[in-house]
Parts: C-alpha cells; structure tokens; sequence
C-alpha cells in the first residue's frame, strides 16, 4: 500500500505502531485505550493452530487478531467489540495491513452472541477482557478506557458463555487475566465446559507477586491442568528478560 493511501486511513489524533512481525502495523488513538503487553502476550500463549478460524472477544484496536495473523498462528481471525468508533477505527487496521479476506472487526455485543453468531462457528476464541469486576477501582473519565478496564459493559461470565457458544468441540479458549480472580475463572470454565488445560503466571520481577495469568482451555475436554513455568517480565536492572522478549519476536 503506497504512503498517500496508508495517509488516507489516518483520522486526526491518530498514530500508526509497527508491530515488527511480518510488516504488520496497527492504528491507534492514544485518547482511546492503546493495546499493551498483556494483549501481546496472549497472541503469543494462544495454541492455535495455522488452520483455525479465530474469534477475539472485546477486540478493542483489533491487536490480537492481527498478532495472530502476522505470526501465521491462524488463517482467519475476526474481532468482535461494542464500541463503533473503535470497531471503525479496527476496521482501517485491517485495511492498512491488507488482510480484509482473512479478518473481519464485527460490531457486537459479547452479551447477545448467541443471537448474532452460531453455535460452534470457531476453532479457537481469544479474549483480554476487562479486569476489574463492577464498580470496583477506580474509573478513568473517558468512556472508552472504562469499558476497557471495568465490567461495565460485559461480564466475565459473559465472556465465558460466549466463547463456550462460539467454540467447536475441541476447540481452545484462551484468555488473559488477574491473578486474584482465577477462583472465579476456573469456576465459570469449568461451569460452561471449558476445561482448563495450560495456565502460566507472569510476575514483574523474580521474587513479586504475579500481576497476570494467561489461561487456556479446551471445550469438551478431559481435566488435566499443566502449570507452564512463571514468566518473569524485567530483569533486576530494568531490561527485560530473554523469556519476555522472545514473545515478542525479539530473541
């Protein structure tokens, strides 16, 4: 795509992040909510497969998606996310990396997908959902980082129902999260037949408390739960870890 065409997609207070694998690049609004590491991370943990069909719940700027696909972790990955200007802007992310045959942002809500999607539709579901349960913590002003922080417009149990619905027998749901709620995420896994089979802590520096799980699980399937060694983030000086790094390509 020539810079005059990549310049067209731009809307004012836009930025467009190279994501260095495969010429991928995303756009972003630093006024809405920028993917972090955590999004990354989940791109990396997710097992998928080269010829699965994905869905991403609560998809934001489209970011795991398009991880996916620029690692040929998938041959299609769609996103589903409520908020228009989000899913607009999405859209032009996949424009911009030209994989419109492969990808689709879909505006939707996760609470009404067994009214918007069949059952079984997808080999895989991924999902960085909001943390923070209710009106716990506080909210940021700007709507569009509420949503993305806070349950304010979908639920754990939501997600966890809607991934069950989209997912195929067999198929994996993977997702990451806090630490401190994972009482609640093996309970509803378990309540909509989501089998927890890989869990990895990811802890800031050796010796802290983990501040994230990655988690995955398998509809249908038998238990047996594999705990994969705690990912350590920084080094004691700072830098990151040869571990971290390797998720993002780097190593």
């Amino acid at each position: 795509m020539d810079e005059a065409t990549v310049d067209k997609l731009l809307h004012e207070g836009e930025r467009i992040d190279d994501l260095e694998v495969n010429g991928f690049r995303i756009i972003q609004n630093p006024s809405f909510f920028c993917f972090g590491m955590d999004a990354v991370l989940l791109s990396a943990f997710a097992g998928t497969k080269p010829k699965d069909r994905v869905m991403d719940l609560g998809t934001g700027t489209g970011i795991v998606p398009l991880l996916l696909l620029a690692k040929g972790k998938c041959t299609a990955a769609d996103g589903l996310e409520l908020q228009e200007d989000v899913v607009e802007m999405a859209g032009r992310s996949v424009l911009l990396n030209e994989v419109s045959e492969r990808c689709r942002i879909i505006r939707g809500d996760i609470r009404e997908i067994p009214e918007q999607f069949p059952k079984e539709g997808y080999d895989a579901v991924t999902s960085n959902p909001p943390y923070i349960a209710g009106n716990d913590g506080l909210h940021n002003d700007d709507s569009a980082r509420n949503i993305a922080r806070h349950e304010i417009a979908v639920t754990l149990e939501d997600v966890v129902r809607g991934a069950a619905h989209l997912l195929r027998q067999g198929g994996t749901f993977s997702m990451v999260h806090k630490p401190f709620r994972l009482p609640e995420i093996m309970e509803l896994m378990k309540k909509y037949k989501l089998e927890p089979k890989r869990m990895q802590m990811v802890q800031p520096y050796i010796g802290k408390e983990p501040n994230m799980v990655l988690i995955e699980g398998v509809k249908g399937g038998n238990p047996f739960l594999t705990v994969l060694p705690t990912l350590v983030v920084y080094e004691e000086g700072g830098g990151y870890t040869k571990e971290l790094l390797s998720r993002y390509g780097k190593v």
